[in-house]
């Protein structure tokens, strides 16, 4: 009976952690207009409104350079050039691609090895919003002491206060949740024991147009 009582009681932990998890990304949108910072890093996704929307904040000066991680390696630089609106003088100049990472884990490793490359130390952050949470421990749990600002790219089926009557969207929030749950565990033990966090490759730089993304 009292191995009863302690399941249920975690799974009620469980799905009140899952609900203000829910809440926490649905606040994420509409982003706040950030403050400068050295630069910008967007984590590539499904679509491309995280580069679409880290293009347009390095136009309004918003940070000196961009690096997208994770970027395709079949896709070359020319052609996510096209496929980004704003100015090609600057995505020429300012705009670094990261080859390496396949995931999340790889994303953070990517950005800490091209953050210390340049010296910076406040980067924006751009990802979707229920990405965001996550990102953002992988990203200080490489990079601890640099000031991260979120701005999240809202994603429509998430915007129903009602998202976990729905097979799909209540699918997409409990395993990100779940994911969630497991980083930061792993980041605990990790500070804990004070493992220190694996290096990654320095992304190919902007000036390599013929390298594969």
């Amino acid at each position: 009976m009292r191995l009863l009582s302690v399941v249920v009681i975690a799974g009620l932990i469980w799905l009140v952690g899952l609900f203000a998890f829910a809440h926490r990304v649905r606040e994420l949108t509409p982003a706040d207009d950030p403050a400068r910072a050295d630069a910008i890093v967007a984590l590539t996704g499904p679509s491309a409104e995280r580069v679409n929307a880290a293009i347009r904040l390095l136009e309004q000066g918003k940070g000196e350079r961009v690096l997208i991680s994770g970027v395709n390696r079949e896709v070359r630089r020319r052609e996510l050039r096209e496929l980004t609106p704003g100015s090609s003088r600057l995505f020429n100049c300012c705009v670094d691609l990261g080859f390496e990472a396949e995931d999340t884990v790889g994303n953070a490793q990517e950005i800490a090895a091209w953050a210390r490359s340049k010296g910076y130390r406040s980067l924006i952050v751009v990802t979707s919003d229920y990405h965001m949470p996550r990102s953002l421990v992988e990203i200080r749990g490489q990079l601890p002491g640099v000031k991260l600002t979120p701005y999240a790219v809202s994603t429509p089926s998430l915007d129903n206060a009602r998202w976990w009557r729905a097979a799909v969207t209540a699918r997409r929030m409990t395993l990100e949740y779940m994911k969630y749950l497991a980083v930061l565990g792993r980041e605990g033990v990790r500070r804990l024991t004070r493992e220190r966090p694996a290096a990654a490759a320095t992304p190919i730089s902007a000036a390599d147009e013929k390298a594969p993304a």
